[in-house]
């Protein structure tokens, strides 16, 4: 996704437009919904996907994550390959299918305007504590997996909020 000219390495918003599309499409949402989740606006959606507009990188984090995607920007001196380094596991696509679902966006939104953070944020955070059980269990998490992790979460926030409640 990136074009050099003259030395310079820059973004191909065209390709960028199309990875966007193509992910969006492949997890059966509306450009509107992504907007809601990664807190931007339709049409600026729109234009990315369209290859217009200068994206923000706090942008393409944010759509990265509502879209059940990891965000990564690298730097690199002109003598290193692509693709060396530590890079992080890939998300499987069973993972990501298991974001995408609407009652993780319910839940993301209802603990982001809970602790006053961003909806793609908690998401990804969401998305790495499934991660982990996966790794800690020593196995693929399913859907009852991420059921009981957002049931967890939901509860133990309303205990600290009644916990907080009682200590007044």
């Amino acid at each position: 996704m990136v074009q050099t000219v003259g030395g310079v390495v820059g973004l191909d918003k065209a390709e960028l437009g199309r990875t966007l599309r193509t992910r969006r499409q492949e997890a059966g949402r509306t450009i509107a919904s992504v907007a809601v989740d990664a807190g931007l606006s339709v049409p600026y959606i729109a234009n990315l996907e369209n290859g217009r507009g200068n994206p923000t990188v706090a942008a393409l984090q944010q759509l990265a994550a509502a879209l059940g995607f990891r965000l990564e920007i690298g730097l690199r001196g002109e003598d290193e390959g692509a693709g060396e380094g530590a890079a992080e596991p890939e998300v499987p696509d069973a993972v990501r299918g298991l974001m995408a679902s609407p009652r993780v966006r319910a839940v993301a939104r209802r603990l982001a305007h809970d602790r006053r953070a961003h909806v793609s944020l908690v998401a990804e955070r969401l998305q790495d504590a499934l991660l982990a059980l996966g790794a800690v269990t020593g196995r693929d998490v399913g859907e009852r997996d991420l059921e009981r992790l957002l049931d967890l979460l939901l509860l133990s926030g309303a205990g600290l909020e009644d916990q907080g409640r009682a200590e007044s």
